[in-house]
This record gives structure tokens, C-alpha cells and sequence, in this order.
């Protein structure tokens, strides 16, 4: 049987990943005021993905026979200095993300309970491919500098990003 401290520790990262996708909604604002309506939209996509891996820690929760504990959303940060910017502070937030994740999984694992450590292995490939999607875009962003040309495709290619089904 799951432990309560467990359990608690499951909504907390719920929570996360709902203020996660508020960051990533703030993110898009940004984007969206600088008319850079291509990552804009990929922002939005990231902030619906965060959502649904949210509903996913509601569902199991839920599927437990726990309560999931929906709690207040921090306010997050809304202004950047660019989108490179924008783009360094998601990565470093999916780092602590995936921090989150990997102590959960400690603590799945030290209580032996198994069905969780098994739902958590889904979160810990997701956040590979999270934090690898922002470094190459990142990366990508510092080889452009100036170029203008350059630019404007990567925001095109990003704002192909459905928001529909991430």
C-alpha cells in the first residue's frame, strides 16, 4: 500500500507540473509581444504538454484511491531579456523538473512501491527528451546570432509545433 508521505509527494509534483505549464504560458506570452508569434506558438504546446503530464499524476492519484490535491499556482516569471533567454530558463527549469522526478522515483523505490516506480519511468524518459528538445533549440538559437534569415525559419519551424496533441 502507498504511503501518505508518498501520496503527498505525488500531488506536489502534480502541482509542478501545472505550474509548469503556467510558465510555459508566460513564456508564450512574451513571445507573443515581441511578435514572435512562431515560438510563441511552440511555447503554448509545451504549456498544454505540461498540462496533460499534470492529468496524468491526477489520474493516478486518482486510480490509487488517493486524493489528488489540487493547490495555488506561483505566479511565474513573465518578462526575459530574449527569447534565447526565454529558451535558457526552460531548460533549467526542466532540469529542476527532472530533479523532481528522479527524487520521487528515490523514494518510490525505498518504499518498494512498485506500480509507482513504474508509472515514474514514463516522467523519466519524457524529461530526456524534454531537456534534449530545449538544449538543441538553444544551441541552434547561439549558432544563428544575427542572422535574421536563420531566425525567422527556426521560429517557422517551431510554430509548426501542434498545440492540439503535443
Amino acid at each position: 500500500m502507498i504511503s501518505k508521505e508518498l501520496v503527498t509527494e505525488l500531488n506536489k509534483q502534480m502541482n509542478y507540473e501545472f505550474y509548469s505549464g503556467h510558465a510555459y504560458l508566460a513564456a508564450a506570452a512574451y513571445c507573443s509581444k515581441e511578435s514572435l508569434d512562431g515560438f510563441a506558438t511552440f511555447f503554448l504546446a509545451q504549456a498544454e504538454e505540461e498540462r496533460q503530464h499534470a492529468m496524468k499524476f491526477y489520474t493516478f492519484i486518482n486510480d490509487l484511491g488517493q486524493e489528488a490535491v489540487i493547490a495555488d499556482i506561483p505566479q511565474p516569471k513573465t518578462d526575459f531579456a530574449s527569447v534565447l533567454d526565454a529558451f535558457e530558463q526552460s531548460l533549467a527549469h526542466e532540469k529542476e523538473v527532472t530533479k523532481r522526478i528522479y527524487k520521487l522515483a528515490d523514494r518510490a523505490l525505498d518504499e518498494r512501491e512498485h506500480a509507482t516506480m513504474t508509472f515514474l519511468n514514463w516522467f523519466i524518459e519524457e524529461q530526456v527528451e524534454e531537456e534534449a528538445s530545449f538544449d538543441a533549440i538553444i544551441q541552434r538559437l547561439k549558432r544563428i546570432e544575427t542572422d535574421s534569415n536563420a531566425f525567422y525559419m527556426l521560429e517557422n519551424e517551431l510554430g509548426k509545433r501542434s498545440t492540439q496533441n503535443p
